[in-house]
């Protein structure tokens, strides 16, 4: 199945619709905070053009791989709360679903709900074997949405400059088969 940068999904709160230039306040705004970025990357906020180039890069990423990370909006009112969706650029080392919220819609449950839907998507639309979250070591709430997930977390691994856990998550089928084994 082609996937397109146009694919919507909802989930009971969220709607996770397609970045585009209409998001770039509020995702500036997310990635000029310090808290929001503790955890990504170089840790480090990013300026309004820094957020434009990796707006950029995400929106880019459906072009080259057909699939993303989505805007997610609370589907009563539209608020841009944050993003989450699968990314596998050049020197990664697998197919990764990532996450990141604004601060004030933390532990909601919006993350594990938005990749719940988003690994279902995944295996059904996209047919992956595996997909992986990369979280730093030391973010504790990111290891507790993989854990929530069904995360297994398979190693550690230095990665863009510091230690992170690997969580592998694999299909039902292939889980149940795995967890049998």
């Amino acid at each position: 199945m082609i996937v397109t940068a146009s694919s919507t999904i909802e989930t009971a709160r969220l709607r996770l619709s397609p970045l585009g230039e209409r998001h770039l306040d509020d995702y500036a705004a997310m990635l000029a905070d310090p808290a929001s970025t503790r955890w990504i990357g170089d840790g480090q906020p990013l300026d309004r053009t820094g957020a434009w180039r990796s707006l950029a890069m995400l929106i880019g990423h459906w072009q080259l791989r057909g699939y993303g990370m989505w805007a997610l909006e609370l589907k009563d009112d539209g608020r841009f709360i944050g993003r989450a969706g699968l990314m596998y650029p050049e020197g990664w080392p697998d197919v990764e679903l990532g996450w990141m919220l604004r601060p004030e819609y933390r532990h909601c449950g919006y993350a594990t709900e938005a990749s719940r839907a988003i690994l279902d998507f995944a295996w059904s639309k996209l047919d992956l074997k595996r997909v992986i979250s990369l979280v730093r070591v030391g973010n504790e709430a990111s290891d507790r949405v993989a854990d929530r997930l069904g995360g297994e977390h398979v190693e550690d691994i230095d990665f863009l400059g510091a230690r992170h856990h690997v969580f592998a998550y694999y299909p039902p089928q292939q889980a149940i088969r795995r967890a049998t084994a």
